[in-house]
């Protein structure tokens, strides 16, 4: 075609096919790079929206968290992620399949650690991998190897003959963790790994996990409401709270955007009225659950201030994603959230 016709009806409709069905492939190549994808993702429980209506993505060899409170709809939205919850509304894909369509082949492609413990109580340690080696049609060889290469990477290779009752706490949830990765997953998706966990038990399941990450392009998808574990573990994370996503970012991210560098924490001030600042608006005060904090960017804007208060606890620290999540949800008891949701 010269520079100076126009194009024919018949040949602007071709290219417009042509520009739809590029755009239909760059699509489909983003939805593939991507692990998990959600548009308006929706549960109800009765009346009630668990998840309200969500948006997010999850890139493939991440570690992307969902935090929020007891109740806020993480657990919800790890079960339909897992394919075992239902959609009510919106869009859900994982590994680049609709989980409405393609629910079996996606079990297939993940590895879930659920919130309570359900290992088999009947079998022993090793009985319980080969279990579920079987229901995912592992040959008989590469169970058993794959069952030794995980109870020596938990740490439990000297006890695949002991009773599941014979395990403390920490070491069931490091075998929750190798059942769900028995078969290669693609996805990991772990249901508030560390809930109840003694603190140093809590490090040595987030050692095993970040050993996991550095030696494999593992996707994982973990819900806690442990502000250290989320820091510690995640690439990004969402915030969520009564069923819809308040905040969303690098731990980092959220801290920056959110405060200064610097916190100035006195603890149990709740009989003292909140110091006057008067510097130019560089410090931040805010009264929180009896503690008074200041946030600045530097440590010397808050140094002055801590003479205001001998005789009181205070703690010069780094301003943390604690901070941002009592920032964002409150600090109101979750018992009355919930009793204000469902009114």
């Amino acid at each position: 075609m010269l520079p100076n016709e126009q194009a024919q009806p018949n040949e602007r409709a071709g290219a417009h096919e042509t520009l739809r069905g590029s755009q239909s492939r760059a699509g489909e190549s983003r939805t593939r790079e991507r692990a998990v994808e959600a548009a308006g993702l929706t549960k109800f429980y009765g009346e009630r929206a668990a998840v309200n209506g969500i948006s997010f993505c999850v890139e493939r060899g991440e570690a992307f968290g969902l935090l929020g409170p007891n109740g806020a709809g993480k657990s919800t939205t790890m079960r339909m992620v897992a394919c075992r919850a239902p959609l009510d509304a919106g869009e859900l894909c994982v590994e680049g399949l609709d989980v409405r369509r393609r629910a079996r082949r996606i079990r297939s492609l993940i590895g879930v650690v659920p919130q309570e413990n359900n290992l088999d109580p009947d079998l022993s340690v090793r009985q319980n991998l080969l279990t579920t080696a079987r229901y995912f049609r592992l040959p008989r060889p590469v169970a058993l190897k794959r069952t030794a290469e995980l109870l020596g990477f938990i740490g439990l290779g000297g006890r695949g003959g002991a009773r599941i009752e014979e395990l403390s706490g920490g070491m069931k949830r490091r075998l929750m963790i190798a059942r769900a990765l028995l078969h290669e997953p693609r996805l990991l998706v772990l249901d508030e790994p560390t809930t109840g966990l003694d603190p140093q038990v809590r490090q040595d399941i987030w050692r095993h996990l970040e050993e996991l990450r550095r030696s494999s392009r593992l996707t994982v998808l973990i819900s806690t409401h442990y502000m250290d574990e989320a820091e510690r573990l995640c690439d990004r994370l969402l915030i969520i709270n009564r069923g819809r996503i308040v905040a969303e970012g690098t731990p980092r991210a959220l801290v920056e955007r959110h405060f200064d560098a610097y916190t100035l924490e006195v603890r149990d001030a709740a009989d003292l009225p909140l110091s006057e600042v008067s510097d130019g608006g560089r410090v931040r005060a805010v009264e929180r659950s009896g503690a008074h904090l200041y946030f600045a960017a530097s440590p010397e804007l808050l140094t002055p201030l801590m003479r205001r208060y001998e005789g009181r606890r205070t703690i010069l620290r780094p301003s943390n994603l604690e901070d941002v999540f009592l920032e964002i949800v409150g600090d109101e008891p979750e018992e009355e959230q919930g009793r204000q949701t469902a009114r």
